[in-house]
């Protein structure tokens, strides 16, 4: 079935007092669309999923690889392919709004059991 959707009308999770998101799904790929305060740490962590991420404010600081060898800051614009299983860790500095988008769906973020950000 095919759906119009806007994003005022999807329904906004609070998952921490500094990080909040707005998610929509299909069968093969999810996007969603956040919003993180200054400080928010994504901790070091991977998954088997692609992953698109775009800043549309703020500043992004990541550090890639077991050993964060490789760091990238993302800014208003930018946008990076985050490849399958690669660790990754992210640190917003200022407040940060962004859109991430996966294939496929992260189903801990759709069951949230993603107790990695919820700590």
């Amino acid at each position: 079935m095919i759906e119009k959707l806007n994003w005022a009308t999807v329904p906004t999770e609070e998952v921490t007092p500094k990080m909040a998101r707005k998610i929509i799904s299909g069968e093969k790929l999810m996007i969603a669309k956040m919003k993180f305060k200054d400080g928010f740490l994504v901790p070091l962590h991977s998954h088997v999923h692609e992953q698109v991420t775009q800043v549309t404010s703020g500043t992004i600081r990541f550090w890639f690889g077991e050993k964060k060898d490789v760091i990238m800051d993302l800014s208003a614009g930018d946008v990076v392919v985050i490849p399958s299983n690669l660790p990754h860790e992210a640190l917003m500095i200022g407040d940060v709004e962004e859109i991430d988008t996966w294939a496929p769906p992260r189903q801990d973020w759709l069951d949230k059991t993603d107790d990695y950000l919820r700590k």
